[in-house]
């Protein structure tokens, strides 16, 4: 369906503007879509009309489905194709009947006109009513975006808020975690240097051994001042120390040295040092039950301490100071226990057709000082006396007791009694003194006019005879039971043949035993290594013989025990060295 109008002045143009109104109104167009279309459709004549000349004006409906389409052209009339340009058009959807019939009416007639013009006015109060309606949808929702601003903006403010919390437990969080990892990084060192002096007993080891675990975490420098113990406690004059560990000493307080305050706990703070002003100082004095003995001073890392690793420090310290006082009195005990055993070890005696070599080697760990002992004497009768013992335990109330033990036996051997009464008395006198000790050892008898040996042991490691032909034996006949143990007991005799050329090892369990392997394996190898000497080399060397015997037994380790060796060699057709 097509409606068309020509259109030269003002009034053609709005008899056409009332027509399409009308025309879109019974196509069903909305009010709101029409006015614009009219508005459009009016301001493109207005044009039209300042150009001048003859515009046709076309409407079209178009059936389609679900309702059509309307369309208003606009082009001018009367030029060459060429000239013409291309039409203004629009275009809008409508669902009413698409009935043009009605822009009939749109002539001359002046009730057409009101009509029209109220229409118009219809169409405007419609459309300013929904322009109300819309104003007021507009200021509801402005309102309802403001309320919802005003809720982010508290939302966010919330989350900020939270956020900075967070971020506060988070550094909080971080904070105890790094003050944790350092709390467990200063015990762990504590218990690991604490290990480390105490495994120590020598007292020059400890000293040099605390700079080494010190610098440089936790001092730039170390300076161990330890006094001399023949007098009091008081500082070397000669040295020069800083006023502070002069202090610390007197005060037996750890001081402070630098140009500002510590606050260190439990330390006293001094003027700075003339000695190094630069740099704070941390003087502790070592401690000890009676009196100090020493003062360590640190001088500090970076430009102070931390107040924990002050803590630890002086904690250190006294553990130091602990260890100085223990590894002091151990060496104090060790020089007066070895100085009485090596006092009690005899001279060997020279024997016509024997030949004597003894060997006593302190533990290499440990108190290095025990209870083995060795000794050789005659009797009345003319025949020699050899002996290896070890009393139990070590240090010096096991050499005071090996002491005793020697007297005795030299005392009871007097009226000529045999290797098995000998030990008999010794583990009567042993058990009467009930000093908690108990004693090993093994005797064995030469008789210048006799080829017999005649032996006795008392829970003694056995003794290893190598005859001429260089066969050796264990003399392991059963022993009696350790001396001074709550057990009555007379301790038997035996005897082995002693032909020229013979040679006896009396040992203690120190030179056979290890803790891993046992007693047995090592006797084997005393054994073997006694086996490969000849008979020449024993009668010649003997001394020489005593050496490199040992050496194969004790140079792949240490031992934890003394070690007393006695060699006898019966000399044949050769003459002793």
């Amino acid at each position: 369906m097509i409606r068309t109008w020509s259109v030269r002045t003002v009034t053609d143009a709005a008899r056409v503007r009332i027509a399409a109104a009308r025309l879109a109104a019974a196509c069903g167009v909305g009010t709101v879509e029409r006015t614009r279309l009219v508005t459009a459709l009016t301001a493109h004549l207005r044009q039209c009309l300042t150009k001048g000349g003859v515009w046709r004006v076309g409407v079209t409906a178009t059936p389609m489905p679900g309702g059509g389409e309307f369309v208003l052209e606009v082009e001018a009339e009367g030029r060459r194709p060429q000239d013409r340009r291309r039409p203004w058009r629009t275009a809008i959807s409508c669902a009413g009947g698409l009935d043009l019939s009605d822009g009939d009416h749109d002539g001359e007639d002046p009730t057409a006109l009101a009509e029209a013009l109220f229409g118009a006015d219809e169409d405007t109060a419609l459309l300013l009513e929904r322009l109300d309606e819309q104003e007021a949808l507009v200021v509801f929702h402005r309102e309802e975006l403001h309320q919802t601003n005003q809720g982010v903006l508290a939302l966010h403010a919330e989350l900020d808020a939270a956020n900075q919390a967070q971020r506060r437990l988070f550094d909080a969080e971080q904070k105890a975690r790094r003050e944790a990892e350092a709390a467990r990084g200063r015990l762990t060192f504590l218990a690991d240097a604490s290990a480390a002096l105490t495994a120590s007993l020598n007292h020059e080891a400890i000293v040099r051994l605390l700079p080494a675990l010190l610098v440089p975490r936790y001092a730039r420098a170390v300076d161990i001042w330890l006094f001399d113990g023949t007098e009091s406690s008081s500082p070397d004059r000669g040295a020069s120390h800083p006023a502070a560990a002069v202090v610390a000493a007197r005060r037996e307080r750890p001081q402070y040295a630098a140009d500002h305050p510590g606050g260190l706990p439990g330390v006293d703070d001094q003027p700075p040092s003339a000695l190094d002003p630069g740099r704070p100082l941390l003087c502790i004095p070592l401690l000890t039950r009676r009196a100090p003995q020493g003062v360590l001073t640190l001088t500090a890392p970076d430009e102070r301490w931390d107040a924990d690793d002050a803590v630890m420090l002086i904690e250190l310290t006294r553990r130091a100071s602990i260890a100085l006082e223990n590894a002091r009195r151990f060496e104090h005990n060790r020089d007066i226990a070895e100085t009485l055993q090596r006092a009690l070890l005899t001279d060997l005696p020279s024997t016509p057709g024997l030949t004597l070599a003894a060997r006593y080697l302190p533990a290499t760990r440990g108190l290095n000082i025990g209870g083995d002992w060795y000794d050789a004497f005659r009797q009345p009768d003319g025949s020699l006396i050899t002996v290896v013992g070890d009393v139990t335990g070590h240090g010096l109330h096991a050499a005071v007791m090996m002491s005793q033990l020697r007297t005795a036996l030299r005392a009871y051997a007097v009226d000529g009694s045999s290797p098995g009464q000998l030990l008999t008395r010794l583990h009567e006198f042993l058990h009467r003194l009930r000093m908690d000790l108990y004693a090993t050892a093994v005797i064995a008898r030469f008789h210048p006019d006799d080829d017999t040996l005649t032996w006795a042991a008392a829970g003694h490691p056995p003794p290893v005879l190598r005859g001429p032909d260089g066969e050796v034996v264990t003399l392991d006949a059963k022993p009696g039971a350790m001396l001074g143990i709550p057990l009555q007991q007379r301790i038997a005799d035996h005897t082995a043949p002693l032909p020229p050329g013979s040679t006896l090892a009396l040992y203690t369990d120190g030179l056979v035993e290890r803790r891993a392997q046992g007693i047995d394996p090592g006797i084997r190898r005393l054994t073997e290594a006694l086996a490969t000497f000849r008979a020449d080399e024993l009668g010649q060397d003997l001394e020489g013989s005593a050496d490199r015997l040992l050496h194969p037994l004790l140079h792949d380790s240490e031992h934890d025990d003394d070690v007393c060796l006695l060699l006898c060699h019966v000399h044949g057709g050769e003459h002793p060295a």
